[in-house]
C-alpha cells in the first residue's frame, strides 16, 4: 500500500497570513505516516527568490516532497531556491520513484503566461519515462487540469494541446492517475480513461459560478488530499484544516 497527501496553490508572498496557512496543512501531514507530499504547483505568487525561501521553510517535511511548478512559478529562482540548481529556462521535469510507485512532476507552465501547455520535450520525456517501468503503478502530476471543470475563471487557463497528452496516456495503462492543482478546489472527473483528480487550494478556495457573486473564498479551510493506493486501486480522501 503506497500512502501519500497531495496539496496545492499555496501562494507565499511574503506574509503570515498564507504561511499560517500551509503550516496548519504541513503539521497535519507531518504527523502522518505517509510515503510522500505532493504539490501541484503554484507555490510562489510572485516567483521571487524571497517567496522560495519562505516556502521552502514552511513545507519541510520529514517525508518526501515532490513538486512540480505553476502559472505563477517562475523557473529561474525555483530551481535555484527550491532545487539547488542553476537556472534554467526549460521546463522542470521530475521524475521520483517512491513507495513502488512512479511519479511523474511534469512542468505545464508557459512562461510568462497563466493557461497551461505540456511542450514536446515534456512530452517526449513522459514517454521514455512510463516505457522504460510498464509495470510499476504512475502517476502523472502537473499544476494544469487538462478539462474544463465548470469555472470559467479557471477554464480560460486550463491546460492546452490535452489530446497529445490523452493520446499518450491511453498507451500506457500502468497510469494510475492525473493529479493537477490550479482550480483551488478539490475535484474528480476522467481524462484518457483515467481518474484526473485536482487538489483543492491552500490559499483559498474556489466556488462554482452558481454558489455566489464571490468566485473566491478567502475564509474557507485549506485543504488536502490524501491519496491511498492499493492493489492498483486508488482511493481519494479530501481534509480541510
Amino acid at each position: 500500500m503506497t500512502v501519500f497527501a497531495q496539496l496545492s496553490d499555496t501562494h507565499f508572498d511574503g506574509g503570515e497570513r498564507r504561511a499560517e496557512r500551509a503550516r496548519r496543512v504541513m503539521a497535519r501531514l507531518n504527523a502522518l505516516p505517509l510515503d510522500a507530499v505532493l504539490i501541484t504547483g503554484d507555490i510562489a505568487d510572485n516567483g521571487t527568490s524571497a517567496e522560495y525561501e519562505h516556502a521552502r521553510e514552511v513545507l519541510a517535511s520529514p517525508h518526501p516532497v515532490l513538486m512540480c511548478p505553476g502559472n505563477h512559478d517562475v523557473r529561474g529562482p525555483y530551481r535555484e531556491v527550491l532545487l539547488d540548481e542553476r537556472p534554467d529556462g526549460g521546463p522542470i521535469d521530475r521524475v521520483h520513484r517512491v513507495a513502488g510507485a512512479v511519479f511523474a512532476m511534469c512542468d505545464s507552465t508557459v512562461p510568462g503566461k497563466d493557461h497551461g501547455f505540456l511542450g514536446d520535450a515534456t512530452l517526449a520525456w513522459l514517454d521514455r519515462l512510463l516505457a522504460e517501468d510498464p509495470g510499476v503503478p504512475a502517476f502523472v502530476c502537473f499544476h494544469h487540469p487538462p478539462v474544463t471543470l465548470g469555472i470559467p475563471y479557471v477554464d480560460e487557463i486550463r491546460q492546452a494541446g490535452e489530446e497529445r497528452l490523452a493520446a499518450l496516456i491511453e498507451r500506457y495503462p500502468q497510469v494510475v492517475a492525473v493529479l493537477c492543482g490550479h482550480a483551488h478546489t478539490a475535484g474528480a472527473t476522467t481524462f484518457a480513461g483515467r481518474p484526473l483528480l485536482v487538489s483543492p487550494g491552500v490559499v483559498s478556495t474556489l466556488r462554482l459560478p452558481w454558489e455566489a457573486e464571490d468566485v473566491i473564498d478567502y475564509e474557507a479551510p485549506p485543504g488536502f488530499a490524501l491519496h491511498v493506493l492499493e492493489d492498483r486501486r486508488l482511493i481519494t480522501h479530501y481534509r480541510t484544516v
